[in-house]
């Protein structure tokens, strides 16, 4: 083995150049070429957004730029497509190395249900923010002549009346019945008796009023389904007050309303 000569000082300070210069060297290699080699130092790629996208869309935006996703979380919004991005980190436009896992919040593909609530005799604006903070969706408000103003007179899903308490999924829409306020309007009881049930109903809610209760009574000598009486009684001189409600005996069993 060849021995490097230390006799003199000036020999000493030519081997410890020679050392601090190779140490010089390691350093710099490991913090310039390995370390940028191994890790893709100074190799970035931008973010892009993926808010509104498809799980699909998403997948194949991220896989064109060597990015990955995990899904984080997964909520309800009512009225966004299931299956849908809504929030991501890093955000839209922020610089990662490849490789990197985008983290997405998207929503359900089935909504929640929630038990309709009891709107009947809240304010339009009442019911509006009850239905809201339970996300559902109200529609626009149907007027219908009633003394009482902005009141909530009915509730209905899809078009029929739904009950309290009934399962309805979130986002649904529910459509409110709302006096307009011209109940004061006096016009003759229309006499809807020996008319069958479904035009004594047609004739009652086009004169602006409400059916009030379906009383089931036997009369053999009247054709089943035939309105006999009717209360208030359309006697001469009396009148009634637009959005009242007008109850009925009709012969026969009595379908539920639908």
């Amino acid at each position: 083995m060849t021995k490097i000569s230390t006799r003199s000082f000036s020999d000493l300070l030519i081997h410890i150049g020679i050392i601090l210069a190779l140490i010089t060297v390691l350093f710099l290699t490991f913090f310039f070429v390995y370390l940028p080699f191994t890790t893709n130092h100074g190799q970035t790629i931008t973010v892009p957004d993926v808010t509104r996208l498809s799980m699909d869309e998403m997948q194949n935006l991220l896989d064109d730029r060597d990015l990955r996703y995990e899904v984080s979380d997964c909520t309800f919004v009512a009225g966004a497509q299931p299956l849908t991005v809504i929030q991501q980190y890093p955000r839209a436009n922020a610089k990662v190395k490849e490789g990197r896992k985008i983290y997405v919040t998207i929503t359900k593909r089935v909504a929640p249900m929630v038990q309709m609530p009891n709107l009947v005799s809240l304010t339009l604006r009442s019911a509006e923010l009850n239905l809201k903070s339970l996300d559902l969706i109200s529609g626009a408000p149907i007027y219908v002549p009633d003394v009482a103003k902005n009141s909530v007179l009915r509730q209905l899903y899809n078009g029929k009346e739904i009950t309290p308490g009934t399962p309805v999924p979130k986002g649904a829409q529910i459509d409110l019945e709302v006096g307009d306020g011209l109940g004061s309007t006096m016009f003759e009881i229309p006499n809807v008796v020996g008319l069958p049930l479904d035009e004594a109903e047609a004739a009652i809610r086009g004169s602006n009023l409400k059916i009030g209760t379906k009383i089931s009574v036997e009369d053999p000598e009247k054709e089943v389904g035939t309105v006999i009486r009717q209360r208030p009684e359309a006697r001469s001189g009396e009148r009634i007050r637009v959005g009242e409600t007008m109850d009925l005996w009709i012969v026969g069993p009595i379908e539920p309303d639908q």
